[in-house]
């Protein structure tokens, strides 16, 4: 009967223990996301909830949370639960510990006290040591628990003393900036955050192996959620910026858009549809612009695909595995890493001068063509390298030619990820600036598109092929977003047009991202099928 009653003391004790762990991870994962609003605005700490003021509602729960987490690696520790902790939390842990230690006693010798180089020098060290040393030499359960409760016990009651408000600035010794509260309190409360959900999902599996990756998991977990919402957030920003001068004057109905070959759209949308007047107009246009803008992509794929594939193929399939190869490999990943400007001033110093010594469309399509080129290289070996040896074996065990292997079987299993890495590329061509000031860049707001169909002109001597619409200047959504920004800073015309031409940039992209992912979609379930 004693050791039955024993037991089942043990086991409601290891339930209530694994929902207070539940508990303050959630808690520790809340307070996480609502800093991560805050940094874009969305909440602020000076707001209310349930009477009370967010900055003391949150001091109260950090305290909170960082007691639990004391209590639980105490009840581990003094076995009221049934936990298998390590000897030690483990050097990198406490490495992390003790940056933050030292950062902290530096900032309180320098800021706080006053001191020069060797007060605030002195303290980090010590800070440093003493929280390393709290954090590596007790056993796993408490040196994980008690110094992420003491730090977020701290934050708990610097947020409830007031010491920061949401008025609150700071002002940094010997150091031309200015930190203000809602920063300063959106990083103190996600790193609490982080640092209770981490120590709390650890004892939830009772420490050891299992909680160290429990903890692990968490930790990428919030931080893929973080990257998710800051992209998230930039979008949506983007968008409340820019819409309300994008969207002006959209009309819907039958026979109100501009015609194309005769017929009239059922939509008009003059801030795209329109040809660019100028800044300060009622609804200026970005047509032109954003032309430009396709042409230069559409040019650039043309132009590096059929190369980078093609160099892949060779590469892969023919060439011999050596010295040769791992040259390309370094050049390709070199070239993929140069600054963007470099390629611009490659092209002023050696293209421009060989297309009429002016700037020209086909410039930019080709010195973005040659950024692009290296990753689709790149890309393209590592999908053909992806695509198993018994394709290959089994095609040429029917008889079937090398480069009809290549052309039938090895190509199309290797499309989709030749096609991420284009999807990958137009997001980097499409934005780009600096090398379209130096080789493309006209007039920021042209008054007509670039006509480059209607511009070929055909001939029965050299060069055979002309096209005056490639030899001329144009615009582009990069290019004209600088141009506004550098001619009407702080003018409220200016800002609006400039939101609304992010926008549009943003919705050329996403639209070509949208498209190369159908394809890959499609390429994907072709070859599953198949």
């Amino acid at each position: 009967m004693s050791e039955s009653y024993e037991r089942g003391v043990v086991n409601e004790g290891g339930s209530a223990f694994e929902r207070a762990s539940a508990a303050v991870v959630g808690l520790g994962v809340l307070g996480f996301l609502f800093a991560l609003a805050s940094v874009f605005d969305v909440t602020n700490f000076g707001t209310q909830a349930f009477g009370v003021e967010l900055t003391t509602l949150f001091g109260i729960v950090l305290c909170v949370t960082g007691g639990a987490v004391v209590v639980l690696g105490l009840a581990s520790r003094f076995g009221w639960a049934e936990t298998t902790p390590s000897d030690t939390t483990g050097v990198p842990v406490g490495g992390v510990f003790g940056v933050l230690g030292g950062v902290a006693g530096g900032l309180v010798g320098s800021q706080l006290l006053g001191g020069g180089v060797a007060v605030w020098l002195t303290l980090a060290v010590l800070a440093a040591g003493l929280t390393a040393a709290i954090t590596v030499f007790p056993r796993e359960d408490v040196g994980s628990t008690v110094p992420t409760g003491g730090v977020t016990i701290v934050v708990g009651v610097v947020l409830l003393a007031g010491i920061i408000t949401p008025e609150w600035a700071w002002d940094p010794r010997n150091l031309e900036a200015t930190f203000h509260a809602p920063l300063i309190m959106s990083a103190m409360v996600a790193l609490s955050s982080l640092l209770v959900t981490w120590a709390a999902a650890k004892a939830s599996v009772g420490f050891g192996s299992r909680g160290r990756q429990s903890g692990a998991y968490l930790l990428m977990g919030l931080n893929a959620l973080a990257m998710v919402a800051v992209m998230v957030a930039l979008v949506a920003f983007v968008a409340i910026k820019g819409a309300s001068k994008a969207l002006q004057g959209i009309e819907a109905g039958l026979g109100v858009g501009p015609e194309i070959f005769g017929v009239a759209l059922p939509i008009n949308w003059p801030f795209v549809m329109n040809v660019s007047q100028g800044i300060y107009v009622d609804i200026p246009g970005v047509l032109p612009a954003i032309m430009g803008t396709v042409w230069i992509v559409i040019g650039t794929i043309l132009f590096a695909v059929p190369l980078g594939v093609g160099a892949a193929v060779f590469l892969t399939e023919y060439a011999e595995q050596g010295r040769f190869t791992r040259i390309v490999e370094v050049t390709t990943n070199g070239l993929w890493s140069t600054p963007s400007i470099v390629f611009g001033l490659f092209g002023a110093a050696f293209l421009v001068p060989r297309f009429g010594n002016t700037n020209s469309l086909l410039s930019g399509i080709l010195v973005l063509g040659f950024m692009l080129l290296p990753l689709v290289l790149i890309t393209s070996r590592e999908a053909l390298q992806s695509v198993p040896d018994e394709y290959r074996d089994a095609s040429a065990a029917l008889g079937v030619s090398q480069w009809e292997t290549v052309r039938s079987v090895v190509l199309p299993a290797a499309l989709p990820g030749v096609i991420t890495g284009i999807i990958l590329g137009v997001g980097r061509i499409a934005g780009e600036t600096a090398p379209l000031l130096l080789v493309m860049a006209g007039s920021p707001f042209p008054s007509n598109t670039p006509g480059v169909f209607s511009s070929f002109e055909f001939s029965a001597t050299p060069p055979f092929i002309t096209n005056d619409a490639l030899l001329t200047a144009a615009s582009a959504l990069p290019y004209q977003l600088y141009a506004t920004i550098s001619a009407g800073v702080g003018a409220q015309d200016a800002q609006a047009f400039g939101w609304g031409t992010a926008l549009v940039l943003l919705l050329v992209v996403l639209s070509f991202y949208a498209v190369g992912i159908a394809l890959r979609k499609y390429f994907r379930g072709k070859l599953h099928h198949e």
